[in-house]
């Protein structure tokens, strides 16, 4: 059903240059009025559009300059539709406000089209769930998505629904953390245990040269080397037999967000994670020297035994520490219940 016509209509909003913006470029001066609600990018694509008015004239020149005293009216146009669709895929949110929503994200559900994921996406669940609630990242109806879990991996996850949420949010992502709140925890099960308790992973990854739609640790010298920076700490360790410990939960904490990251560093050291077929097929063994309940348990895992348990970061509005955090699913549970009986 389509909207009524009052909510198509684009929104005028009118602004007022004083003296002091004399000289000054339209984007800029415009882009400081309207404030952290619009991007600048948005500011001056609505400029090029003839969206920008002075004097009832459309000005389309981005670098218009002002003389001060003018009014300027900007015809906000409604969000257009998103592409993809949305669906009605079940989603189990944990908290949702007028600027973003967080989710406790499924193993299986992929977030972003791609080949051979055209339908059924994480994209396509938050478009049909959010709806009109969605002011347009760039002026399209759509969540913007800040950081991504693989498909296998489940766990806590934010999306945007406003241009402000979704720069704020973005900003936050990419400084990992370094200057602001956002802070991110995952636990794993892994192979083994790690010598020490806790230690810090500190290589650098690239595409690998064997597969390229997998990661790798690579010399810090090579073009594409991306520097990474994993934490962990080991909460419990299973079974130890003659071999040593079977399996370990642990804890990790990321300092970069590489692709990949904690599944190719746990590797690296020696204990990847159960169930990860692209980095630990070669443990795939050691569940043959497992008791046969256990085994089946661990043939049956589906995917790599990822979880993204705790996301925390400053709220993109009111400034106010947000954390949320999502117990480990009922797959992880029961392999880690089989690992307790060895």
């Amino acid at each position: 059903m389509s909207a009524p016509d009052s909510e198509q209509r684009p929104a005028l909003k009118a602004y007022r240059a004083g003296a002091d913006a004399a000289g000054q470029r339209l984007d800029q001066w415009l882009s400081a009025a309207v404030g952290d609600d619009m991007s600048r990018s948005r500011i001056q694509g609505l400029i090029k559009g003839g969206a920008v008015k002075i004097g009832g004239k459309a000005i389309v020149e981005t670098k218009h300059k002002l003389h001060g005293g003018e009014e300027v009216v900007l015809d906000v146009p409604p969000a257009t539709p998103a592409e993809p669709e949305g669906e009605d895929i079940a989603l189990s949110v944990i908290y949702e406000d007028e600027h973003l929503i967080v989710i406790d994200k499924p193993a299986g559900l992929v977030v972003h089209q791609g080949a051979g994921n055209w339908s059924g996406t994480l994209v396509n669940a938050l478009i049909h769930h959010c709806g009109a609630s969605l002011s347009g990242i760039g002026g399209v109806a759509r969540p913007g998505i800040v950081h991504r879990l693989d498909k296998d991996t489940s766990g806590v996850m934010v999306a945007a629904k406003t241009d402000l949420a979704h720069r704020v949010l973005s900003d936050a992502f990419a400084d990992h953390g370094r200057t602001g709140d956002l802070e991110r925890a995952y636990r794993a099960i892994v192979w083994g245990t790690p010598p020490r308790k806790a230690g810090t992973i500190d290589a650098y990854l690239g595409r690998s040269t064997k597969d390229r739609t997998r990661q790798a640790v690579v010399p810090d010298d090579r073009p594409d080397a991306r520097h990474a920076v994993t934490h962990y700490d080991v909460l419990e360790v299973f079974g130890r037999g003659p071999d040593g410990p079977t399996a370990s939960l642990i804890e990790c904490r990321l300092e970069t967000g590489r692709t990949h990251q904690i599944r190719v560093h746990m590797a690296h050291i020696g204990h990847p994670l159960v169930g990860d077929r692209d980095y630990g097929g070669a443990f795939r063994t050691k569940a043959n020297r497992l008791p046969d309940a256990v085994k089946d348990e661990v043939n049956a895992f589906p995917r790599q035994a990822l979880h993204a348990a705790l996301l925390a970061f400053s709220h993109p509005a009111s400034g106010e520490l947000m954390r949320f955090e999502a117990p480990l699913p009922a797959d992880m549970l029961s392999l880690a219940a089989a690992f307790r009986s060895v």
